[in-house]
């Protein structure tokens, strides 16, 4: 991992070079969880660039990137280890024989369980376990960038769980005992916002809200991922997301799907936006039918007051 960050406009010109666009604040808060080695809470509206923040991260810091996907039921077994069982198994039926000398003159159960407790251990040792994602950020020879995304979608177990991992970068396995960071991971949660976290887990974390951007950064964005992009049809682009974020919508406009919609229009060799175009293309924009619905009986008079 980059051990050294001269400055924020260091952050935010790395990430300009890979394609992400963000302002101060956001390449501030990077820059001091990276100085400070604190996990950063990143909340905000799905589709503004929570996750591709983090891989912005990673690729600034050269260092890997490990995700973990939250969901509702995920529990320790998914995120941090597994015995692989089916090895265990294995094991057990090619040790057979060794399994039954082992107990030969062990008079009744108590006996017998009692030489089998060492062999039992061993079938909990390295050689049997699984790690996954943050057992792996732990135990990693160089510094991570270790994503947990989504964090919100996980059940408060599982945020409970995370908060040792947090606060002291160290995990307890009830069967080895406690694993400690080789090298501290720079940390990001990412969060929509779907559920309240607790006050808990964000005292142990920086935090940052990114908005949907204003009309003049997302003209920026856009400009860097679709350059080919005339700056009018842009701009004009820009103009009705923005007035669309402005409506009562289920799911407004993200900006990969402006991003998306863009390279759209280029494929459709479109120069000037018009209601019936975008019409046809509403469903890049808005996923939720009623949002459809909403958008195209306002349609006339958001083009109309556009035009204006």
């Amino acid at each position: 991992m980059k051990t050294r960050i001269q400055s924020v406009a260091e952050v935010r010109d790395s990430f300009a070079r890979q394609g992400y666009i963000c302002n101060d604040q956001i390449a501030l808060a990077v820059y001091l969880a990276a100085q400070l080695r604190k996990p950063i809470l990143v909340e905000g509206p799905p589709g503004v660039g929570k996750t591709e923040l983090a891989k912005a991260s990673a690729a600034f810091l050269e260092a890997p990137l490990i995700r973990l996907q939250c969901y509702e039921g995920l529990d320790e077994a998914r995120a941090l280890y597994e015995w692989k069982y089916g090895k265990q198994l294995l094991y057990t039926q090619l040790l057979r024989e060794q399994l039954g000398g082992a107990l030969q003159g062990a008079d009744d159960l108590q006996a017998s369980m009692a030489r089998l407790g060492d062999l039992g251990d061993a079938f909990y040792s390295e050689a049997f376990l699984e790690p996954r994602p943050l057992l792996q950020a732990l135990r990693a020879d160089e510094a991570t960038v270790l994503l947990i995304d989504e964090v919100d979608k996980a059940d408060q177990e599982f945020e409970a769980f995370l908060l040792e991992l947090l606060s002291d970068y160290q995990i307890s396995i009830p069967e080895l005992g406690t694993v400690k960071a080789r090298h501290e991971p720079l940390v990001f949660l990412t969060s929509n916002n779907s559920r309240e976290l607790s006050d808990a887990l964000k005292r142990r974390c920086l935090h940052l809200f990114i908005p949907f951007p204003d009309a003049a950064l997302e003209q920026n964005i856009i400009a860097v991922r679709v350059p080919e992009a005339p700056a009018e049809l842009r701009a004009q682009l820009v103009d009705f997301v923005q007035r669309l974020r402005q409506m009562d919508l289920k799911k407004q406009p993200a900006i990969s799907e402006s991003i998306d919609w863009a390279k759209a229009l280029l494929l459709l060799h479109v120069d000037v936006l018009d209601a019936a175009l975008v019409d046809s293309t509403l469903n890049l924009l808005l996923k939720h039918e009623e949002d459809l619905r909403q958008v195209r009986d306002a349609l006339p008079s958001l083009i109309s007051s556009r035009r204006a």
